[in-house]
């Protein structure tokens, strides 16, 4: 069987550091934002190029923290792609805002900046990008509509780390950026944890308040704040991992680039990177579409291959969004029916990946 991510192959390559990190967590005596997390937000801000990093429990918690801390709630209203992982959205309804839907472009699945200026409203707040399946968004052209209507710009790089456009990574292309560690991710923990960064900080500070119950000084609560921090272990794990990314982004780029080269089924819609940019993907999922999908995915697996959906229902058809759910997204409606993820990792061998291409090519 190929997996569809081998989630423990991977951490496998760095046991032994790993391990030693843990133990010094152990021996420390610290374990709730100690020297782990500390170092950790130091590396990941100087990895991504930007001043701040916050640490914090989860990737929806990063999202919600950015957009309480901006002061966004009731009425207000952020655009959000109407094509993602239902996260981008709760984190605006977490905060008692108005998610605003826009569809995106059918060749990279980012959100259609040519679409966002139609739903810009005087309570329009923010703009929430998602970098999908690790393509960065088209920046230039968000930024500008931003700029143009005094819009905080959030990008949600949960899928994106180490990803760049023209020359800047994620999590510098915007006002804030949110990260997930979750462990499947391109940097994963082995559980949950996230992250902010920021070049604004007043923002830093406020957020670093927000992330524990509120208070900058223990016991002195000046905000409404959550219980969201990194943990130690995580943040120590992370600090091994974050040496290899780039390497490990490299083998992903390696299989992507191996797939769009020789998989030539006509009955697949391969993926297309965004030209209005110089950028790098990501790629976390490599993510193809097919009207067949069904049969395709099946007969994958009777061959051994394993895949999965990201993502087969929209959030607009969501049980928790059931206000949306007499709405029509119709380029959403049809990735969600189409889409389905091929096996992607840093342990993915070129000869698995042609087993991979040799089956698609004969369905």
């Amino acid at each position: 069987m190929i997996p569809f991510l081998n989630v423990k192959e991977i951490n496998n390559q760095y046991h032994n550091e790993i391990a030693e990190a843990v133990e010094r967590v152990v021996s420390s005596g610290q374990y709730i934002l100690g020297q782990e997390v500390r170092a950790f937000e130091e590396e990941f801000a100087s990895y991504c190029k930007v001043k701040h990093c916050i640490g914090v429990a989860n990737g929806l918690d990063a999202l919600t923290l950015i957009i309480r801390a901006y002061g966004i709630g009731e009425g207000d209203e952020i655009i959000v792609p109407s094509n993602t992982y239902i996260a981008s959205i709760l984190a605006i309804s977490q905060n008692g805002a108005i998610p605003v839907l826009v569809e995106p472009n059918i060749k990279t699945y980012n959100i259609d900046p040519i679409l966002l200026e139609e739903k810009i409203t005087p309570r329009t707040k923010a703009i929430l990008v998602v970098h999908l399946y690790g393509q960065p968004a088209n920046m230039d052209a968000i930024n500008e509509i931003a700029k143009k209507y005094k819009l905080k710009v959030i990008e949600d790089a949960a899928q994106a780390h180490g990803a760049t456009f023209n020359g800047k990574k994620t999590g510098t292309l915007g006002d804030a950026a949110g990260f997930s560690f979750y462990p499947g991710k391109n940097l994963g923990a082995l559980g949950d944890g996230g992250a902010i960064t920021t070049n604004d900080d007043s923002l830093a500070d406020k957020l670093r308040a927000l992330r524990n119950y509120g208070s900058p000084v223990k016991y002195e609560h000046i905000y409404k704040g959550l219980n969201s921090r990194l943990d130690e272990i995580q943040a120590a794990v992370l600090r091994i991992k974050l040496k290899y990314l780039d390497k490990d982004n490299s083998k992903r780029r390696q299989i992507a680039e191996y797939y769009c080269k020789f998989i030539n089924n006509p009955k697949i819609v391969l993926p297309i990177l965004e030209r209005d940019g110089q950028l790098s993907h990501s790629w976390h999922l490599f993510v193809i579409r097919t009207e067949e999908r069904e049969s395709l995915q099946k007969y994958l697996l009777n061959n051994n291959i394993e895949t999965l959906i990201h993502y087969p229902i929209a959030p607009h058809k969501q049980l928790a969004y059931n206000e949306w759910n007499e709405e029509s997204y119709c380029i959403s409606e049809q990735i969600h029916s189409e889409v389905l993820s091929l096996p992607i990792s840093p342990v993915l061998t070129l000869e698995k990946a042609k087993m991979v291409v040799d089956c698609i090519n004969q369905f």
